[in-house]
C-alpha cells in the first residue's frame, strides 16, 4: 500500500506556495496524495463577488490538484470565517477519517493570517480525534485507528505576526521539482492580480520563487527549499517516528 499524504491547507494556492515542492517529490516517492483547502477563496478578488470568487478559485485549485495528480477535496468553509468550532472540528474530523492519512502537512500554528493559524488548530483535532468512537463527525463516519505523523509548513513570510522568524526542523531540497511547483501555482491565475494589489506583490510567482530561495539560503545547502516541523506524536503515534526522512531521504537534512 502506497503512503497517504493528505495536504491540509487554508486557501486556494496555500499549498502551492509553501507545501508544493515537497508534494511532488512525494508523488515521485509514490505517495497517494490528497488536497484540501479549508477555505473557499471568496474574498480573493477585488472585481468579483463573493460567489463568483469562491467559483473561480475553486476551478483553479481542482486544477493545482489535477497537475500534481492528488484526490481534490471541497472546502468547507468562506474566507474570514475559519474558527475553531464543534462544526467545523466535526467536519473537518469526517474528511481526515475518509483520507485516513499517515501522513498530514498542516500550515504554521504561528502566521500573519488568523485563518491560516486557526487551519493548523482545526486540522490538528480532527487528526487527534479520528480514532474516537465517541466523537460523532458531519458527515457520520466511522472512526479510524492507524497511525498518523503530522508536520507543520513554514508560515507564508518566513515568521510569525509580531515578525519573529520561524525556524523549521528541517530543510527538503525541491530544486529538483521547482518548475513542478511554479506551473502548480500559476493555475491560480486570479491571485496575480488580488495580490499585486492587497499585499504589494510585484511578481506572484517570482514571490514564490524568492521566497524558496530564502528557505534555500537559511538551509546552508540548498538552491531551493520547504522547511518542516515535526509534531509531538503523542495522541498521534505509538511511536516517534519521520516518515517524511524515510521517503525523502537525500533531499531532507536538519
Amino acid at each position: 500500500m502506497p503512503t497517504t499524504v493528505f495536504a491540509f491547507s487554508c486557501h486556494p494556492d496555500d499549498i502551492e506556495f509553501m507545501m508544493g515542492g515537497t508534494l511532488f517529490l512525494l508523488k515521485r516517492a509514490g505517495c497517494a496524495l490528497h488536497y484540501m483547502n479549508l477555505a473557499d477563496g471568496s474574498c480573493g478578488s477585488t472585481e468579483l463577488g463573493p460567489a463568483q470568487t469562491a467559483a473561480k478559485r475553486l476551478a483553479e485549485a481542482r486544477a493545482a490538484a489535477a497537475l500534481l495528480g492528488a484526490e481534490f477535496h471541497e472546502p468547507l468553509a468562506a474566507d474570514l470565517e475559519v474558527f475553531y468550532t464543534p462544526e467545523l472540528v466535526r467536519r473537518a474530523t469526517a474528511v481526515m477519517r475518509r483520507v485516513k492519512p499517515d501522513i498530514l502537512l498542516l500550515p504554521s500554528p504561528e502566521d500573519y493570517m488568523e485563518d491560516h493559524m486557526n487551519t493548523s488548530r482545526v486540522g490538528v483535532t480532527a487528526a487527534f480525534c479520528r480514532g474516537m468512537p465517541n466523537f460523532t463527525t458531519l458527515p457520520p463516519e466511522p472512526p479510524i485507528f492507524q497511525d498518523v505523523v503530522l508536520y507543520h509548513a513554514l508560515p507564508y513570510g518566513l515568521a510569525d505576526g509580531m515578525r519573529r522568524p520561524v525556524n523549521p526542523d528541517f530543510f527538503v531540497d525541491i530544486g529538483p521539482v521547482i518548475e513542478e511547483k511554479q506551473a502548480m501555482l500559476a493555475c491560480h491565475q486570479s491571485q496575480r492580480q488580488w495580490l499585486d494589489t492587497s499585499q504589494g506583490l510585484d511578481s506572484y510567482l517570482a514571490t514564490m520563487r524568492e521566497m524558496s530561495a530564502e528557505v534555500g539560503r537559511r538551509s546552508g545547502r540548498f538552491a531551493f527549499a520547504e522547511g518542516w516541523r515535526r509534531h509531538s506524536h503523542l495522541g498521534f503515534s505509538a511511536l516517534e517516528r519521520d516518515p517524511l526522512g524515510e521517503l525523502l531521504g537525500a533531499a531532507k537534512i536538519a
